[in-house]
Order: C-alpha cells, then structure tokens, then sequence
C-alpha cells in the first residue's frame, strides 16, 4: 500500500461561500438606504434637543443661553441634516404607492433627495448665519 489511509476518500475542499454583502457592487440606493436609517436615528436626538431646548427656555435666561452654545457647536448643526431624512420619506411615499421601483428611477430619486438634503441644509446653515442663529 503505497497511499496513505487517511487521505484515502477525501474530496477536495471547496471555497467557502461569501457572504452576500461582499459580493453587491456599491450604488447610490445602497447609500441612500443606509442614510435614511443614520437620520432617522439623528431625528430621535434632534427630538431629545428639542425637549432640551424647551427646558432650557424654561429654565431661565442662563441655563437657555448655555444650551444654545451647546445648539450652536459642530454636534448641534449636524442635527440639521435630518431634511435627508424628510425627502426620502417622500421617495418612500411613491415607493408604497407603487411608483419608481426601475433601476434608473431609484437611482434618480436617490440623487434627488440627496441634493435637496445638502441644499436644504445649507439654506438653513446660511439662514441661521444670517440671522445670528450660529
């Protein structure tokens, strides 16, 4: 007996599968999915510094001056990206009513509600600006 018994009956190990998401190709309505659960979540923080806010008013003229130092930091303004959230939930309203699932649809409607969250926010960055909100 020249071959060893314990490679006898053995087959060839196969390559293991992988898993779905490491094989998808990244498009626009992957991100948009993905942004729409991260403002979401910024909603529910944004409605904890509402509470805050009207707390703060409620307070007194220090303790409201201090919270909106607090409104006015980097974390604060990041709040206001919650217009991505709003326009994709348009985008959700047409999907329920059975319109715009094509490929080429949802990947315009993804750009479009992207756009209108970076223009929308920065009018009101440039608004607040204005009006000495920052």
């Amino acid at each position: 007996m020249s071959k060893s018994k314990a490679g006898a009956g053995v087959a060839a190990l196969r390559p293991r599968p992988l898993s779905p998401y490491m094989t998808w190709r990244w498009h626009l309505t992957m991100l948009g999915s993905i942004l729409h659960r991260a403002t979401g979540f910024a909603l529910y923080v944004g409605a904890v510094l509402l509470a805050g806010w009207a707390a703060a008013l409620a307070a007194g003229p220090t303790t409201y001056g201090q919270y909106m130092t607090l409104l006015g930091s980097i974390e604060g303004k990041i709040v206001l990206f919650g217009f991505y959230h709003l326009a994709n939930g348009v985008r959700h309203l047409a999907w329920d009513s059975g319109i715009g699932f094509a490929p080429r649809t949802a990947t315009t409607t993804g750009a479009a509600v992207i756009a209108f969250a970076v223009v929308a926010t920065l009018a009101v960055w440039t608004l607040a600006l204005v009006t000495g909100g920052f």
